[in-house]
């Protein structure tokens, strides 16, 4: 998607983001325990506050639908949670969803904290129409529900995301692939979460349908207030929707802060390269600098800053001692040019 200059923080949506939190990371670790064992995502700590987009960037590998996968507690062997909480807030209790059992899990998907997956072809299920996946959360979640109000219901869910009311009679393969990724959020929202999480919404899709699908995320936002976690490699979708992006590179958060701060003055290298990776579509034609490298190999870690071997400014420090997470950023260089001033 083409970059433009972003909405200021808030004004994309329900108006200004609450400071109450619906869900923070805290410390979360998550390990693939393989021999030997791989860590793909440490020390993460962020705070999802009502009514906020958060976004999540980062290249493939750097650890964002494991991270994804740890939230919504759907991950499978050899990946688990070996550190951390996961403390979900509501009507002011605090629950660490770390400490729930499976039943107890399914009770807040779709209520509570929904997900809408990277693959629209493979969430929905390929045998069943629409009406029936529709109707089997409405069931599973509205015990009671009758046939004429859960088809009113799948009706009104669809129209929110644009499709005409007949076609909830189809297969998913009878649909365009932008219009099984609505579908897919229209199912996230059957039961009217607080929290929906989404990887990769507009993977599959193209820049128009790309516009179209975040379009109507953000109408239902407004319509409807919930917070949205999204994931994606593409640093300009996310620059024009979110409120605040985090940006991951080898399973740690480099940097995060508000969309309109992250468009105006990165501060980790690896971000700038990011941002440099795309095109402006208000500016004046220039040469486009991608990021060199690839990104490392997670069972073998460069010694201190991981992204020292593709970084324009490494110096020393950097291939010795990783950087913590400070100030909302983790680089050596940021440390550098703050303790200068």
């Amino acid at each position: 998607m083409p970059l433009t200059t972003p909405t200021p923080s808030g004004s994309a949506s329900t108006g200004t983001p609450s400071s109450e939190p619906v869900l923070e990371i805290r410390g979360l670790r998550v390990e693939y325990l393989t021999t030997p064992p791989v860590l793909a995502c440490a020390d993460i700590d962020l705070t999802v506050h009502r009514g906020e987009i958060l976004g999540i960037a980062g290249e493939s590998g750097s650890g964002k639908s494991t991270l994804i996968t740890a939230l919504t507690r759907l991950q499978r062997p050899p990946a688990a949670t070996t550190a951390g909480e996961l403390v979900y807030h509501r009507d002011g209790t605090a629950t660490d969803l770390l400490t729930l059992d499976d039943r107890q899990m399914r009770r807040l998907r779709w209520t509570r904290i929904a997900v809408v997956l990277q693959s629209a072809m493979d969430a929905l299920n390929p045998v069943m129409r629409l009406r029936a996946q529709f109707g089997d959360v409405l069931r599973e979640h509205r015990p009671g529900i009758g046939r004429d109000e859960a088809d009113e219901r799948i009706a009104e869910l669809l129209g929110m995301v644009g499709i005409p009311a007949g076609r909830a009679r189809a297969y998913p393969h009878e649909l365009s692939g932008g219009m099984r990724q609505r579908a897919s959020i229209a199912l996230a929202l059957a039961c009217e979460p607080e929290l929906v999480i989404m990887d990769e919404p507009t993977t599959a899709v193209d820049v128009i349908m790309q516009r179209r699908i975040m379009g109507q995320i953000l109408r239902l936002r407004r319509r409807i207030g919930f917070a949205v976690v999204i994931v994606t490699h593409d640093l300009s979708l996310l620059l024009e929707t979110a409120d605040r992006i985090a940006v991951m590179y080898a399973g740690r958060i480099v940097e995060t802060a508000e969309a309109a701060t992250l468009y105006h003055r990165p501060r980790h290298p690896y971000t700038r390269g990011l941002k440099a990776s795309f095109p402006p579509l208000h500016a004046p034609v220039e040469v486009l600098h991608g990021i060199p490298g690839s990104p490392p190999d997670l069972t073998r870690l460069p010694e201190g800053c991981a992204f020292h071997p593709r970084c324009p400014h490494v110096f020393d420090r950097c291939r010795t001692e990783r950087p913590e997470l400070e100030h909302a950023v983790a680089c050596h260089l940021d440390d550098t040019t703050r303790e200068s001033r």
